[in-house]
């Protein structure tokens, strides 16, 4: 291995034991969001997969792929989806939601 690299490794194991022992402040932090059921959101609502699309204005599809895992939902979606998690009844309010059959 190049010296300088090494050396460069080292410099960065002992930033790490630093910062775990709070003498220094990390440089950067990643903060890994958590997950949001789409499915058990929606069926907290007891809408079907096309009504709950239709509410939240994306396609079935797009809410399929939510469902299966295959996408994962971002931004102000996925903040709507975790208050309908969290409060069905009044969030589908909210968007005046003709069918309110929240469980």
């Amino acid at each position: 291995m190049d010296k300088e690299l090494f050396a460069d490794l080292v410099a960065s194991v002992k930033e790490m034991k630093e910062v775990q022992a709070g003498k220094r402040k990390p440089g950067r932090m990643t903060t890994i969001e958590q997950e949001v059921d789409v499915k058990g959101a929606r069926e907290k609502t007891g809408l079907s997969q096309a009504d709950f699309a239709e509410i939240l204005q994306v396609s079935k599809g797009t809410l399929l792929n939510w469902e299966q895992g295959r996408r994962t939902p971002t931004g102000p979606a996925r903040a709507l989806l975790r208050a309908v998690a969290n409060d069905p009844i009044h969030v589908l309010q909210a968007l005046n939601a003709k069918r309110v059959g929240a469980r």
